[in-house]
């Protein structure tokens, strides 16, 4: 029968009111699927390509045939703003059913859950970490809300496959379907995997199902892309290569533009003017200031603010006020945001995105061009890569526009291979394990060591962690008081552990920084990291505020608004760079092909990078000398890899090479000085790779290498294997040496 036949009514009729003359064909093979095959299935299709209806067409047709007794469906968004967003979309969908559409997370009334708690049915839309709550608070109440789930949908299924989080999800939808005694089918959603396989392959794991992977014939789609270069502190001499090309590559004219005192800011603003657009930064302080920047040109031109912003440390009001307002089809302005807005929201008529500087990845860049080019208009992307102006006396590594080469290799990648970042599945996820312990325990009350181990490590994300690295962990969380032993010889949270598990905070396993909330007035701004003293200044909300009063004791920061630019500061932002990208910018620096979306600065500065690369070596040999002892060394490893090679060279090799001074610009060079030549470095660095060492060798002395959110609170030994065996890519840099 053919899929549309198979439909509901009402799904039809949504169909015909939406004016679509046929069904796309992620829609045709999703119901095929969904129908007719009992599997998991996972749909990957570019960015409003309607995955979301694909899944959710043949989810209610089902549901409206034999209508489940509880929560029928679980959609799990990685972002609260995506829920909100598919909230309003189902609903639309759903009502003329009388199927229940419930959205849960941390900004939804506890009204609107309340009623969900005693009416369990339809659809659930919720994060990961409310799930976490849920099972944790409302654990003798799982049975009921969710006896009869059929299916759990994964949307942006990639964004949770590079961390904790997509293992808190793939464990909390593991513990779900054991305390309600379901095996519901598993749907993935997402624009922009690596490796289809083993996505599947991570989808599926505890389900005893196999997952369908529809094979869906995508026609071309024609992008919009340019990339400009800008020199942050202008050069007098140089004017006329470093300003704004009046003449920009896709045909708009525009006057000559006013000097701004940064001219990459000033390209962007002149370049929005009565457009809806956004523009991407890589850091919630980035956003901050460029906001600032762009608003305080919007008062130097005597024009109303036409910028708005979206960030994660936002209130609530801030960030939906933003939503609404790029939704709104009479609405022209940009907001400037972080990955915030990268994932699935249909923020409505988009002309533009705009890039400041190069994303980390890939998918990232796939989803925030994907943001564009709907409602029929191509994908839209312009880069703008900021640079400070070398100094005359600059070391060779820092006159290299590492951004603008790695912008360029991201593009490429793509265009040549189709390649995406792969899923990373090999860690030893520590942290994760003790927050399953730990979540367990809260929810369960008291269990047997045995008990408890057969609740936690039979779930499939723990895998590779053995029996007795679980009693390493246990022993010692009984030592710090995080778990207490009763007199029956049961396991309880103990002191330690009540505080942790009690903190709203505890739900998510992402790493945050110790928040404050700012507040103006009556308003909530939202939070930011390390507090100033009172009568300093502070960005949030794309303003600048005056610190009044600082309640420590409440984490609260009261404030007036003034003018004037100031960093932010919201936490350190880790980049995560695939070697692939890093090869790739060697042959950008190597290769005289010219790339089509370049602009005319962008040209020049990638013509002096070449030229440059050529007369220094820098892309034929790894280790460059820098004048007297002073040497670079260039791998073109990821950073996983690369981390790898910075600890190598100090532990393994630093004595022989009598090392010091050894500096990182990661992931791209190492500097350092040293008493031997390059041959005789070469040679002493493959001597120590062929030997046999434990990775652990990697950790250096007395160093517990913190990298996951409750890794402090793991015994070290557990810390230290994790970050050897599990982070450091240590295969990978051994071949990178021996290739030498």
């Amino acid at each position: 029968m053919d899929v549309f036949d198979r439909y509901a009514p009402f799904v039809q009729d949504f169909i015909y009111r939406n004016n679509w003359e046929s069904l796309r064909a992620i829609q045709a093979a999703a119901g095929d699927a969904i129908f007719n095959i009992d599997e998991n299935v996972l749909l990957s299709a570019s960015t409003a390509s309607g995955k979301t209806e694909a899944a959710f067409f043949p989810i209610l047709t089902l549901f409206s045939e034999d209508m489940p007794r509880s929560v029928g469906a679980i959609y799990i968004g990685p972002l609260k703003a995506l829920i909100n967003d598919q909230f309003t979309r189902l609903n639309d969908l759903c009502d003329e059913a009388d199927i229940p559409v419930w959205h849960w997370h941390g900004d939804v009334a506890q009204s609107h859950k309340n009623k969900m708690m005693k009416n369990p049915s339809g659809i659930l839309q919720i994060t990961p970490e409310s799930l976490e709550a849920m099972l944790m608070r409302k654990h003798s109440a799982i049975q009921k809300l969710f006896g009869d789930l059929r299916f759990i949908v994964i949307d942006e299924v990639h964004s949770l496959m590079r961390g904790d989080r997509g293992g808190q999800t793939l464990c909390l939808i593991e513990r779900l379907s054991k305390l309600a005694g379901v095996n519901p089918r598993r749907i993935g959603l997402s624009a922009t995997i690596g490796d289809l396989e083993a996505t599947g392959e991570f989808l599926a794991s505890g389900t005893g199902r196999g997952t369908i992977i529809p094979k869906i014939q995508q026609k071309g789609v024609k992008w919009r892309l340019s990339m400009e270069h800008f020199y942050i502190a202008q050069d007098k001499e140089d004017k006329e290569e470093k300003s704004p090309d009046t003449d920009h590559a896709l045909d708009e004219k525009t006057d000559t533009a006013p000097k701004y005192a940064d001219q990459g800011m000033g390209y962007i603003f002149e370049h929005t003017k009565g457009k809806k657009c956004l523009v991407f930064v890589n850091s919630r302080e980035e956003c901050e200031a460029v906001t600032t920047t762009l608003r305080s040109y919007c008062e130097a031109n005597h024009e109303p603010d036409r910028f708005l912003i979206h960030h994660g440390n936002l209130s609530a009001a801030y960030r939906e006020t933003a939503e609404a307002a790029m939704k709104d089809e009479d609405i022209f302005m940009t907001t400037c945001t972080t990955a915030t807005l990268e994932l699935g929201i249909d923020i409505g008529r988009l002309e533009r995105a705009f890039q400041i500087d190069a994303p980390f990845t890939v998918s990232s860049f796939l989803q925030r061009m994907g943001r564009t080019g709907r409602r029929e208009l191509p994908p839209e992307m312009w880069f703008v890569i900021r640079e400070e102006l070398p100094e005359p006396r600059s070391m060779l590594p820092e006159t290299v526009p590492w951004k603008l080469i790695q912008g360029i290799a991201l593009i490429q990648v793509y265009l040549e291979e189709r390649w995406v970042e792969p899923p990373k599945l090999d860690r030893l996820p520590y942290s994760l394990l003790y927050h399953q312990t730990m979540s367990t325990l809260a929810s369960c009350g008291e269990l047997t060591p045995k008990q408890l181990a057969s609740r936690v490590l039979t779930l499939k994300y723990f895998h590779r962690i053995s029996q007795e690295d679980f009693k390493i962990l246990l022993r010692h969380l009984i030592e710090t008081e995080h778990i207490q032993r009763t007199e029956e010889g049961g396991l309880i949270v103990g002191l330690a552990g009540e505080r942790m598990v009690n903190s709203f905070k505890f739900y998510a396993v992402f790493q945050e920084n110790e928040e404050y909330t700012v507040r103006w007035s009556s308003q909530e701004l939202g939070t930011i990291v390390m507090p100033p003293p009172v009568g300093e200044k502070i960005a949030i909300a794309g303003h600048v505020w005056i610190v009044e009063e600082v309640d420590h004791k409440r984490r609260l920061i009261y404030c007036e608004q003034v003018k004037g630019k100031v960093p932010a500061y919201f936490g350190d932002c880790p980049g995560d760079i695939n070697t692939k990208i890093l090869l790739r910018m060697r042959e950008v620096l190597r290769e005289d092909k010219s790339y089509p979306y370049l602009m005319k600065n962008a040209v020049a500065r990638l013509e002096r990078a070449r030229n440059s690369a050529r007369s220094s070596g820098i892309t034929d040999s790894p280790l460059i000398c820098l004048g007297g002892n002073m040497w670079a060394l260039f791998p073109w490893l990821g950073t996983y890899a690369f981390f790898a090679v910075e600890r190598f060279l100090k532990l393994k090799c630093g004595d022989r090479l009598g090392l010091r001074g050894l500096d990182s610009c990661r992931p791209y060079y190492i500097q350092f000085t040293m008493k031997v030549s390059a041959e005789e470095c070469i040679r002493i660095m493959k001597e120590e790779a062929q030997k046999e060492f434990d990775p652990l060798d990697l950790i250096y002395s007395g160093e517990v290498p913190i990298f996951e959110k409750y890794d402090e609170y793991l015994p070290e030994e557990l810390v230290k294997k994790g970050f050897a065996y599990g982070i450091l890519g240590i295969d990978e840099m051994k071949k990178w040496v021996l290739s030498l």
